[in-house]
């Protein structure tokens, strides 16, 4: 009979952290302490016309699993429009960002390779509560981002001029 080191890992539905920002829930499925440091793995809600500034993961790939809605990837100086079961994997290093482009909220699983990226979400989000509105995007939520970020190897970048 065969070991392992890591035990298995159950996330009830529903169950995961959650942690909210002004664009967007995640709620956590997997993270680096559970996989060993492997990956870092969550589900990702976006309201229709929400989305995210540039940035540049200096650490880890980021891919997409896209379950519902549609988003809008600017990636690379490209822009790609994702639909329910696509997969996008973005390599570390180049800059990107994403919007709901849809008329619902868009839905998708997020898996960053090695993990450590939930670090940024732990500091820089708020603890999801569904008995409240998602926090404003002000000073105090940009100031926590900005301080998170680069922590987490998250650099963000001005937007590409039109």
């Amino acid at each position: 009979m065969s070991t392992h080191p890591l035990p298995v890992t159950h996330v009830p539905a529903g169950t995961g952290r959650a942690y909210q920002s002004p664009v967007d829930k995640i709620t956590f499925l997997i993270t680096g302490e559970q996989s060993g440091g492997a990956f870092f793995m969550a589900e990702v809600a976006v309201p229709p016309g929400a989305g995210n500034p540039p940035h540049i993961h200096h650490r880890e790939e980021e891919s997409f699993y896209l379950q519902q809605g549609t988003l809008t990837i600017h990636v690379g100086g490209k822009t790609q429009t994702a639909l329910p079961g696509d997969f996008i994997c973005l390599p570390r290093g180049v800059p990107h960002s994403f919007q709901n482009t849809g008329n619902v909220e868009a839905r998708f699983l997020l898996v960053a390779t090695p993990a450590g990226l939930e670090k940024f979400f732990e500091e820089a989000f708020y603890p999801a509560d569904p008995a409240m509105a998602p926090p404003p995007m002000d000073e105090a939520f940009l100031a926590r981002v900005l301080v998170a970020g680069p922590k987490c190897g998250l650099e963000f970048v001005p937007p590409p001029s039109p």
